[in-house]
């Protein structure tokens, strides 16, 4: 396609790009909400550690039994965009319902729904702005990412704001939901339509053997960055935070997020990939290393801002060189995709149990190890010995 005729394309699509920027704001404003509600809705409902962990293995199977029905959704729905919008909506109408749980049989229902809408969202939105991506003729995905990563600062705070006016825990996320809602219903006239199938049906995959290393990778930082939303904030409560006060872990790693993924494509440029991921793993290595030797606020907040830093840009690194590695672009960006659903959705529970067992400060340490492995694996690859090209 031509510089002219992308051009016509884009300003065409702008009124989609913006619209779908405004879903990935939403969605980011709902999780931030979420992440912030965790602690008072734990100490609201009495919850040991496993407790939580046995509501946050609910959120996340939620999401992993819907997300694999993203596909037949869409054909059914007639596109991206419709599948968008419906699983938006559900997940607003969603977000208040696990304050609102009783005892923890009831938290456990509520926190599966909330997942499940969560899951078909996450799916839905990254494959429509995927769609635009193509159509747009350039990359823009990384800017829907860091909508997202924004919204969880604005999510975050909002809660925190609540908290501090001392409403009831149940009332908690009632304004990030309005705040979600009125959002998707701004976006969803201009959405546009999407695929009808082929980028939600390929959103699943098992890896083939040349992307394992990617998707292993993959799922070891995602699992630290699922594992940064819920339990970020109780950590912080460890350690003497109050609970509107809590949020700011959470904000500080969303807020350095958006700082290193409006500046991630050029870092890629100058230095590679490869570089990248290296670099963003260690870094992260080193704020989780940091927040679990000094278990004080400012240090553990310090922390927790390097590993948003930190793993800022892994993903979008690890996807490109999916597409490169696979036997197709479509192929390696969704087995990496996989890999990495699962890690952030495994990664709450997997910390609750550990800090069940032991302590969440035992948890924070073992993630640190965790993303050190990913940065020696990612420092041990060579680049494929003929890589493809692909049609412009």
């Amino acid at each position: 396609m031509s510089p002219a005729a992308r051009l016509g394309r884009a300003a065409g699509d702008a009124p989609a790009r913006w619209s779908t920027l405004a879903v990935f704001l939403a969605d980011g404003i709902g999780i931030g909400a979420w992440a912030a509600g965790i602690p008072p809705l734990k100490s609201a409902l009495a919850l040991s550690d496993a407790g939580l962990s046995l509501a946050l293995l609910a959120f996340a199977a939620g999401a992993m039994v819907f997300m694999p029905l993203s596909g037949a959704l869409t054909s059914r729905l007639g596109g991206t965009g419709r599948t968008t919008r419906l699983a938006g909506l559900a997940f607003a109408v969603l977000l208040p319902l696990p304050l609102l749980a009783a005892n923890l049989p009831t938290l456990m229902a509520a926190a599966f729904l909330l997942g499940a809408s969560n899951g078909v969202l996450d799916v839905a939105m990254n494959a429509h702005a995927s769609t635009l991506e193509r159509q747009w003729g350039t990359a823009i995905m990384s800017s829907f990412h860091a909508g997202f990563s924004f919204g969880g600062i604005v999510g975050a705070a909002l809660s925190a704001a609540v908290l501090g006016l001392h409403v009831p825990t149940a009332w908690l996320l009632l304004p990030a939901a309005a705040t979600t809602l009125a959002l998707l219903l701004i976006a969803m006239p201009r959405l546009g339509s999407g695929d009808h199938d082929e980028p939600l049906a390929a959103a699943l995959r098992v890896p083939e053997r040349s992307l394992i290393g990617l998707a292993t990778v993959a799922l070891f930082c995602l699992l630290v960055e699922g594992a940064m939303v819920d339990w970020s904030g109780v950590y912080l409560t460890t350690v003497g935070a109050s609970a509107a006060g809590a949020s700011v872990g959470f904000v500080a790693f969303s807020s350095m997020m958006v700082v290193g993924r409006l500046l991630g494509d050029r870092f890629v440029r100058m230095f590679g990939g490869q570089a990248v991921i290296v670099a963003g793993t260690l870094i992260a290595a080193a704020g989780l290393a940091m927040a679990a030797a000094i278990p004080h606020v400012e240090s553990i907040v310090a922390g927790f801002a390097l590993v948003g830093l930190g793993l800022a840009n892994v993903v979008p690194a690890l996807f490109s060189a999916s597409a490169q590695r696979g036997s197709s672009a479509a192929a390696g960006i969704a087995a990496t995709a996989t890999a990495g659903y699962a890690g952030m959705l495994a990664g709450p529970p997997i910390i609750g149990m550990i800090a069940s067992a032991s302590s969440l400060r035992a948890g924070i340490a073992l993630l640190a190890v965790i993303v050190i492995i990913a940065a020696i694996m990612s420092a041990g690859w060579q680049r494929p010995a003929t890589p493809r090209r692909h049609a412009d």
